[in-house]
């Protein structure tokens, strides 16, 4: 007896609880009148895109012993109260009232004993709007308009009619597709971004009321904006130093290539540009679109090495494949020129080459005026004169010596 006594009292206070509902909604909020704080009527959402969405409201008995008759009315601003009949079923264990228009409900609930009850709700239709357009271009600049606006909602307070404002606020995104910056997109509802999209996008406004009610606006923007751009290909050697560049720019028309070394090139892909003076360099290009939208770009730095010589003190012509040669390590010399001696004040080799001839250069391969006979291990003097292409001359006793052949 205890225990079902403790059951009944548990489910009292679930089955006392109005049974009025909203299928289909999107959110539910309770009134809060002025003149009766304690009573707490749902209201209901209903998110409404297309502008011809209408609620239905659902109602079953909070108690009473059925069947039930339900009459339907409608809140009358000419009256100040629930006086517009919708409906009547009888004999019903619920009912329902579908197609409604904004406004405040209410069902009166007659079962059988003299039980009654009364069911209040009010529903409203949101559609929050939002706006987005294109407020300005530039070459340097996107600037979008934005205009978003949520409805506001009145319910009445039953005793006296007076409107009560239904709390309702906003929230906005910008966003792109492709992506593309848009600065402060929740914050900004007009954005400038001075990074504009150097593709076509569509720019999309979102809004959002407290109900989660959504609202989209977009609008296709087609890009004019440039962008200079280039692929450097090496950046760094010996001169002369052939540098390939690859133009990678985004809608350019006009050219013009400054490479650091008072040369100028208007060609959109100028391929090789040849450095022949050791020294750093920086390379701009400068485009202009067909709208006159001008972007430049700056690489800093090519670095052609500035000249240099290392001469070997000894070489092993075995044929193992290792300093098998005597060859001057050098970088960036316009020419070259070695004669070697025996001791006895023979020469044995001797080259003289610039440009091709100078890079295909393998060195002495340790045989007598390039024969086919071998010099003999020892001691051999050699006399090197060269002229870099910064224009240092290597002609003096430093680049005069001795080298050692071992076999």
């Amino acid at each position: 007896m205890r225990f079902s006594l403790i059951i009944a009292v548990l489910i009292m206070p679930l089955t006392a609880v109005a049974q009025l509902t909203a299928p289909g909604s999107n959110a539910v909020r309770y009134t809060a009148y002025p003149s009766n704080p304690g009573v707490r009527d749902p209201v209901f959402i209903y998110c409404n895109p297309t502008g011809t969405r209408l609620g239905t409201l659902n109602a079953v008995s909070p108690g009473g012993t059925a069947p039930y008759n339900y009459t339907w009315y409608k809140w009358s601003d000419a009256t100040g109260s629930f006086s517009q009949l919708i409906k009547t079923e009888t004999g019903v264990m619920s009912s329902s009232a579908n197609n409604l228009d904004e406004g405040g409900y209410r069902v009166n609930i007659a079962g059988g004993g003299g039980y009654t009850a009364t069911l209040t709700g009010w529903i409203f239709l949101d559609k929050p709007y939002a706006l987005a357009t294109l407020m300005n271009r530039t070459c340097d600049y996107v600037a979008l308009s934005g205009k978003v606006a949520v409805d506001t909602f009145y319910y009445r307070d039953p005793s006296g009619g007076n409107r009560v404002r239904l709390p309702n606020g906003v929230r906005f995104r910008w966003s792109s597709d492709p992506p593309s910056s848009i600065p402060f997109p929740e914050i900004e509802l007009n954005p400038l971004t001075f990074s504009p999209p150097l593709v076509d996008v569509t720019y999309k406004l979102q809004v959002t009321d407290s109900f989660a009610c959504v609202s989209e606006s977009s609008f296709f923007y087609e890009s004019i904006h440039v962008k200079a751009d280039f692929s450097v290909s090496p950046d760094r050697g010996d001169a002369p130093l052939e540098v390939t560049f690859t133009d990678k720019s985004v809608r350019a028309f006009k050219y013009r290539w400054e490479f650091g070394d008072d040369t100028v090139s208007l060609l959109d892909n100028p391929g090789q540009h040849i450095y022949y003076i050791p020294g750093e360099y920086t390379v701009k290009l400068t485009i202009e679109s067909e709208l006159h939208c001008i972007d430049s770009m700056r690489f800093s730095k090519i670095v052609v090495n500035p000249s240099a010589l290392q001469i070997p003190n000894v070489f092993t012509p075995d044929g193992d494949g290792f300093n098998d040669n005597f060859v001057v390590a050098s970088q960036s010399l316009r020419y070259i020129n070695v004669d070697i001696y025996s001791r006895s004040g023979l020469k044995v080799y001797s080259f003289d080459g610039q440009g091709d001839r100078l890079r295909e250069w393998t060195g002495w391969d340790g045989n007598v005026n390039n024969s086919s006979a071998k010099a003999a291990p020892g001691i051999y003097f050699y006399i090197i004169k060269a002229k870099g292409w910064d224009d240092v001359v290597y002609d003096n006793k430093e680049y005069r010596g001795f080298v050692y052949l071992y076999r």
